[in-house]
Formats: structure tokens, sequence, C-alpha cells
């Protein structure tokens, strides 16, 4: 439309013109109103349900996306047809201004809304990437955007299943730390009507490192030790990479004695000193040994003991021919029921019980069998022997001197006869301390004990033994008096004869 003046026809002021003021007459040079209609519909874009669209994004909202495509009206993506990941915030994958591309979905709703969705339109364009690559063999690049049962879910375009078995050369349980990490892998099924995609990143692995891991391989030995980093951890065993390869640590080979898992002895990330058992060439498999690079215990065991030794020992279980005992960490011997006392035993749990302590003694050593025999018995009998020896030492050195109520005790003062066959005494030897004090408490004359009337016998006795003492002091005076005279008078004899 444009604006003209006709100045053949004159124009007449109109009621309320200001004066000095020429009034001007537009004129439509379109045409008429379906004209103009015609024409700011040719402005518009012409698009069907199904067809992929581009704008620009105008507005983003908490559950919705305004995209401006050149239409009567703004587009909506609901939060829903932005991603193929579920329940994302908005303004996580757009932002205003951004330039993207979004498929029909409805021209109007019930409210008459244009409803796109941005991840639709991109699934159609990733299925012909996808189909095209499959047809060439290639590989496709996503980042792990989930976790579900049985493998990862990558964002490719769409959604890609990765099973679990896939990941990696060898299964791994924990799927969790590869969530926003970068995956290469290849594509091996692919249904558009089922909108399956699998994927296999082992297989890429495989083509790529194929090469270097056989180049590696034929660099291990078997026998030599090698370092490594424990890569995972499953039920029968750890995986050990070497530096490219990984080679499998069975449960077996882990720890010289018994473990329930693997987790008990390694941890992921872990640095290990390994020994290479086996390389499978053909099949691409290298066995390790961990305990193999450790000290056989049975041997460390037979080194620092030998037969005939007493050691401490716990019971750990009791079966019907007799009880095992640890002796040392993952190391066990057997008392036999014949060993387990001197009298007949019917069942173990006559002599000893699981948990107790005991003293035990190395009567053989079977490294081969790894077998060790035990016996109770004779560990009692040794430290009674032991216990005897030193009471025997003891007396023989006097080691009873200086106690109280064992003054006297010399080497003189053990007479024969007051003594067993084993040492032990069984009788007061005369003259010593304990002989006395026996004989003051009244112990040989049968008062002893006997309360105020046995002192008074006692005092009798003594008494008289006292008056008895005295008499025969007196006698023996006049013995000697009478010999003393006699020696005077054979001298006298003798003094005259001559």
């Amino acid at each position: 439309m444009t604006e003209s003046t006709d100045p053949t026809t004159p124009s007449e002021p109109s009621q309320g013109a200001m004066p000095g003021v020429t009034t001007q007459v537009t004129q439509n040079d379109i045409g008429s109103a379906e004209e103009l209609a015609a024409a700011y519909e040719e402005t518009l874009k012409d698009f069907n349900e199904g067809d992929i669209v581009d704008g620009y994004v105008v507005k983003v909202d908490h559950d919705e996306v305004l995209l401006d495509i050149g239409y009567k009206s703004e587009g909506v993506i609901p939060s829903r047809e932005l991603s193929i990941k579920h329940d994302v915030d908005p303004h996580e994958v757009v932002s205003l201004g951004d330039h993207i591309e979004a498929l029909v979905m409805q021209k109007e709703d019930k409210d008459g809304r244009l409803i796109l969705s941005k991840k639709r339109a991109q699934y159609e364009r990733a299925w012909g990437t996808i189909e095209k690559k499959k047809e060439n063999d290639e590989i496709v690049e996503g980042t792990v955007i989930e976790v579900v049962k049985g493998g990862l879910i990558l964002d490719i375009g769409l959604r890609g299943f990765l099973p679990a078995s896939l990941v990696e050369m060898r299964r791994v349980r924990d799927l969790h730390p590869y969530v926003g990490r970068q995956l290469e892998a290849k594509i091996i099924e692919l249904d558009k009507n089922r909108n399956n995609v699998v994927l296999s990143r082992r297989a890429w692995l495989e083509e790529t490192q194929s090469a270097t891991r056989r180049a590696f391989l034929h660099t291990l030995r078997k026998g030599e030790i090698r370092k490594g980093v424990v890569s995972s951890i499953v039920n029968f065993g750890a995986f050990v990479d070497l530096g490219g390869v990984d080679g499998l640590v069975h449960v077996s080979e882990l720890s010289w004695k018994h473990i329930d898992h693997p987790s008990e002895v390694v941890e992921v990330g872990q640095e290990v000193e390994v020994e290479v058992l086996d390389v499978d060439l053909e099949r691409e498999r290298v066995s390790l040994s961990l305990k193999a690079t450790q000290e056989d215990p049975w041997r460390q065991f037979a080194r620092s003991h030998q037969i005939g030794e007493l050691i401490p020992g716990r019971v750990t279980k009791l079966v019907p021919f007799g009880a095992f005992v640890r002796v040392d960490d993952g190391i066990e011997g057997l008392v036999h029921i014949s060993e387990l006392a001197e009298r007949h035993v019917d069942i173990p749990e006559q002599v000893v019980s699981v948990g107790e302590e005991i003293t035990v003694k190395v009567i053989d050593i079977d490294l081969d069998r790894r077998r060790i025999s035990l016996s109770l018995k004779q560990a009692l009998q040794d430290q009674q022997q032991v216990v005897q020896s030193e009471d025997e030492l003891a007396l023989e050195e006097g080691g009873y001197e200086g106690y109280e109520g064992y003054e006297g005790y010399g080497e003189g003062d053990y007479a024969q006869g007051y003594y067993d066959e084993q040492g032990n005494l069984i009788g007061v030897v005369p003259g010593t301390a304990m002989a006395e004090a026996f004989q003051e408490a009244g112990f040989y004359d049968a008062t002893y004990g006997e309360g105020e009337q046995g002192a008074e016998e006692q005092a009798t006795d003594e008494q008289q033994q006292d008056e008895s003492a005295e008499s025969g002091t007196e006698a023996a005076q006049g013995q000697d008096q009478d010999t003393l005279e006699n020696i005077v008078e054979d001298l006298k004899r003798k003094n005259s004869n001559e």
C-alpha cells in the first residue's frame, strides 16, 4: 500500500481540519482483501504432519519450549519430546536463540497449537545415518545416558542398546562408572520397525586391539613375574590389566588360604605382582597367579617348626576320627583320636571343644600332601616331664633354702628312704628344722593337737625325761670316779713291781 495525492481533484477541507495542512488519500496498490490474505499466506511455510521443520528457540519454560518456524504461531515442543533422555530439564537441552530441527506431530491440537518434537526429528535423521554406517560397517559414537537391566543406553541420535557382555573384552559387573562417557561401538543389529539398535563395543575393541594384543601376548612367558592393576572382580576371580591385555587370576590362585570371594584379597585399582601360568595365543587368554608370588605358608611353617616341638593352637573342627587344630594362619593339623588322651576316647568331644586353645606336639609334617600330624597326649606328657625336671633341678640346686619352713635343707639332709623313685618326699628327714618342729608339736608322741590335756601330758613327759637325764648324769659321774681310782691303783702296782 502506498500513499498519493490526486492534483486534479480539489480537496475539500473536512470538518475539524487544521488550516495549512494538506489531506493525503491512501491507495491500496495490492488489490482486494482476498488478494492481501493470499499474499500473507505465501509468506508462511507449507508443511504437513510428519515433516521436519527448523526454527529458533524463542522461549524455554519448565515444561515446554516455543519454536519460531515462520508459521502464523510458534510451535510448542513438550519437555518429554526434547530428548531421548527421560525426565530432563528443558534448560539443559536448549537455550534461547538455538537453531534446531523438529518434527511436526500436530498442526493444531484441541487448543489450536502446533505441536512439535525435537527428539523425533533427531531420531528420523539418525536412522538414515545409522543405516548407512551399518551398510559400510562403520563405527558409531555416543554418550552413555542410562544404565538399564542388562546393559547401557547410548545416545547416538536415538537410543542404542549396548549389552553388558559387549562393553569390554570381559563382562563388567558395575556399569554405573560408564554413565557420561563417550564410547565407540559397532552396530550388530538394526530394526527400524521395532525401534531396535544393538551395539557392541567389544567387537570394536577386538578389531582395533587384535594386532596389539597378539604382539603383547607373544612377549609373555610362563613363570615370569609381571606387574599389573586389578581391573575388575568377578565371583570366579579377578582380572588384572598387564598393560593392554587383561589376564585372569582364578579364585584358587588368589591366596594360599581359603577365601569365599575375591574381594577378600584384592580390590579394583590395586597394583599387584602376578606370575604368568599360561598363555593361550589362539583364544588370546592369559592365566595368572597371585599366590605364586607369595611364599607357601606350609613351607614357611616347615622351615620355622620341627618335629617334636610344642606349639599353641585352636581347635577348629571335630570329626569322628579326631580334631583339627589351627596352628598358623591358613594351616591346620590333625590330632588323631588316639593322640587326644592317654585314656581311651570314644569321641573327640570328651576331651576338647571347638574354639578351645590347646598346646599340641608336632609329630609329623608332610609338605607334599600338606598334612600335619599333632598330638595332645604327648604334649601333656612332655609338659609334665618338664615340670618334674624343674622341681628336681630346684631341689638339687637348693632351690628351697632361705624359704620359711624349709630351713636346713642342705646337701647332706636327703636321707635315703625318705624319697620315692620319682624324687618325691614321703617322710621327714631327722635332724632338720622340720623334724624339730614336728617334735615340738608332739607329732611323734601322739600329743599333736590334743589341746591343754595333751600339753600337760607333754610337760609331764618332759619332766620325767629331765629327771632321767639327771640320774643318768650322776651315775655316769660315779662310774667315771670308779674308773679313775682303778687307773691310779694300777699305776701304783706297776711302779712297785718295778
